[in-house]
């Protein structure tokens, strides 16, 4: 009896700490993060709030542990160059075109990925440091296995690229949630408009490639 009643008792509190934890997602998608407090979090999750102190230390440590519960990205993009990463020849181009519109698309249909992203922008905190910092080892694995040893000493040149591309595609997804939804013309909240700036996340890339990789594997230029 006292074994089962151990177990449940575990079960229990792994049951409340999710709540908690889904209580912040919820929180900061409908509300943002200027709204996380331990009443609100407790009134959400259904869950007395001594518990808050009990299982996470406080607030802060359950704001903690749910940032770096958020970092959905960095393992899939590692889980797919693990099983690709071998039979890959073209310095992750391929990869690239694959994620970049998938990575464009999540951020649009996810306002939790858009108000973390706005929090990060707003608020200096150890934990979001942190959750950036994991991302950018995570890049950095798939830029070593994937583009270092097929750039070489353009490696950069592509980092930097790269960089422009994926804040833009953050910034137009955070803009046309908060304040409208076109921009250079383009209507990011559009079927036809989403599928255009798709279409240059892949010209883009080639372009990149086309202009920084070996002579001897260039291809034709693509049409935009």
């Amino acid at each position: 009896m006292e074994r089962k009643s151990a177990a449940g008792s575990i079960r229990n509190k792994e049951r409340s700490k999710k709540k908690f934890l889904d209580a912040v997602g919820k929180i900061l998608r409908t509300k943002g993060y200027a709204a996380l407090r331990v009443s609100s979090i407790a009134a959400t999750a259904g869950v007395d709030k001594k518990m808050i102190y009990s299982y996470f230390g406080g607030l802060d440590g359950l704001i903690d542990e749910y940032l770096l519960s958020q970092d959905y990205w960095s393992k899939a993009a590692i889980e797919e160059v693990e099983k690709i990463r071998l039979q890959l020849d073209d310095g992750g181009k391929s990869f690239m075109e694959k994620m970049l519109p998938a990575k464009f698309d999540y951020v649009y249909t996810h306002k939790e990925a858009q108000k973390l992203l706005l929090w990060c922008l707003s608020e200096s905190r150890k934990s979001l440091k942190k959750l950036n910092e994991t991302q950018e080892e995570s890049g950095e694995y798939i830029f070593k296995m994937l583009m270092n040893p097929y750039f070489k000493d353009k490696t950069e040149d592509v980092r930097s690229v790269l960089a422009i591309m994926i804040s833009g595609l953050y910034y137009l997804n955070m803009y046309a949630a908060m304040n409208g939804s076109v921009f250079c013309g383009i209507d990011v909240n559009t079927i036809k408009g989403r599928d255009k700036i798709k279409k240059a996340i892949s010209f883009l890339l080639h372009q990149t490639y086309e202009n920084l990789q070996a002579s001897d594997k260039k291809t034709k230029p693509l049409e935009i």
